[in-house]
């Protein structure tokens, strides 16, 4: 059903990875997220909590440089040189699990780029991102958005296409420099990941404006940012964020056999529901900025 749909929906959206690292470990941690284009000039969509990431991991950056700085000139016998590292990790809120590096990388989006730009929705997850400086496009195609959201309707089949598993692996923590950096080495890419759902409710925000679609399958980890479109490749909005519903079909202590042996089980089931930002939101957001866009006819 989506087969014409992925192919052409391939050819504007794109993965964000990120490295990060935590407070006490120097183990790299792989992730990543989805943006898609919206026109020819090099400006694309994503959500605002994933931009948000990319504006706030320069801060984080700094910040690591800069407790390192002060790390380095502590001085004193153990005792002595432990209480002053415990203040200077009260000092930056540093503790183990705390993020203190972050970097981010653009795949296969534009060839090069002298910086972006990124503007947050006030109130939606939604933010624009416009590249910078670059000669050559990576994409071969555009999003066409829904023209008429009265097709928004239950029962309506689409698709998301993102990048939940990532599998690159050009990473690296470089001990002498005490730093997470990108490397030439290991696989670049992340395969794409489509999920297909029904729509099943329209969401309203506090202002009784319809903000969302509901989707009866969940979006994965990786896929915030990623395109919600039909059979057509017809983008009608973005995939947000997953809710989780308790069902109230609780099970609890109850005997189940396994091979030979009696046990007790518990179980809580939920229902995973993809909640994805509106196609009226998205087009309302980039005509605010004077972003080119395209709708079907």
């Amino acid at each position: 059903m989506f087969v014409d749909a992925i192919e052409k929906v391939s050819g504007f959206t794109r993965p964000i990875h990120t490295i990060t690292r935590k407070y006490g470990d120097n183990t790299v941690i792989p992730g990543a997220a989805t943006l898609f284009f919206v026109n020819e000039f090099g400006q694309a969509i994503t959500c605002k909590h994933v931009a948000a990431l990319v504006v706030g991991a320069d801060k984080i950056n700094q910040n690591y440089k800069v407790f390192k700085k002060e790390e380095d000139v502590l001085t004193g016998k153990k005792n002595k040189y432990n209480r002053k590292l415990r203040e200077l990790q009260a000092k930056f809120k540093y503790n183990v699990g705390k993020i203190i590096q972050v970097k981010n990388n653009f795949v296969n989006c534009i060839d090069k780029m002298t910086g972006f730009e990124i503007m947050l929705h006030p109130t939606e997850d939604v933010a624009i991102i416009k590249f910078n400086g670059f000669d050559k496009l990576c994409y071969s195609n555009y999003a066409t958005f829904l023209k008429d959201s009265s097709l928004v309707k239950q029962g309506k089949c689409l698709c998301r296409l993102g990048y939940p598993f990532p599998e690159f692996t050009n990473f690296k923590y470089n001990e002498k420099i005490d730093d997470i950096e990108w490397t030439n080495e290991g696989k670049e890419s992340t395969p794409r990941f489509p999920i297909d759902g029904m729509i099943t409710r329209q969401l309203v925000n506090k202002d009784g404006i319809i903000h969302g679609i509901e989707i009866s399958t969940p979006g994965l980890r990786g896929q915030s940012g990623a395109p919600l479109f039909d059979e057509n490749a017809i983008v009608y909005g973005m995939q947000s964020q997953t809710h989780h519903l308790h069902l109230g079909f609780d099970i609890k202590d109850k005997e189940i056999r396994e091979g030979s042996k009696i046990k007790k089980v518990s179980n809580h089931p939920f229902l995973h529901l993809g909640n994805c930002v509106h196609v009226d939101i998205i087009k309302s957001f980039l005509k605010q900025h004077s972003i080119k866009f395209y709708e079907n006819s």
